[in-house]
């Protein structure tokens, strides 16, 4: 048995050879999904896919979230109550033409929702958000940190 495979000895199969190219799949006839994209619905692909990042500077909590293709109006951002910022919108499917032959999908289509905790320090009326290029930033101004007034006692005796 080689330990190193062949690149000119074509397409080996040896259930004891750990570098052949046939493996053994178990769970090939079991019906469940095959892979983890397959166990999720299409509709929620795109949820899968938003990313956001999230910093704090010294004056502000920002978010950005990247969403290439949509407009700002496809896109809601609200705060709610308990102080959660959610970010949602819809990526539509691009409508088929019965002539059209499609030989790969791979841009995530249908509803997403991000939702965010926010800390305490964040001034709810004054957020802002901006989208451009296909990116959102939303920025959450933070209130200031109130230091504590200390007063020295004297001590007598």
């Amino acid at each position: 048995m080689s330990l190193i495979p062949s690149a000119f000895g074509g397409r080996r199969s040896n259930v004891f050879d750990p570098f052949s190219l046939d493996v053994w799949d178990p769970f090939k006839d079991f019906p469940f999904p095959t892979s983890l994209s397959d166990s999720f619905p299409r509709e929620n692909s795109a949820f899968v896919s938003t990313r956001v990042d999230w910093k704090e500077t010294p004056e502000a909590h920002v978010f950005k979230a990247d969403l290439p293709g949509l407009k700002k109006e496809e896109v809601k951002v609200e705060i709610e109550d308990d102080r959660v910022l959610q970010i949602s919108g819809e990526r539509n499917v691009e409508k088929e033409d019965k002539n059209d032959t499609w030989h790969r999908v791979e841009r995530s289509s249908g509803k997403f929702m991000r939702r965010f905790r926010l800390p305490e320090n964040v001034k709810m009326d004054q957020v802002k958000a901006s989208m451009e290029n296909g990116v959102l930033t939303v920025t959450l101004p933070k209130e200031e940190v109130k230091k504590p007034h200390v007063k020295a006692i004297e001590i007598s005796g």
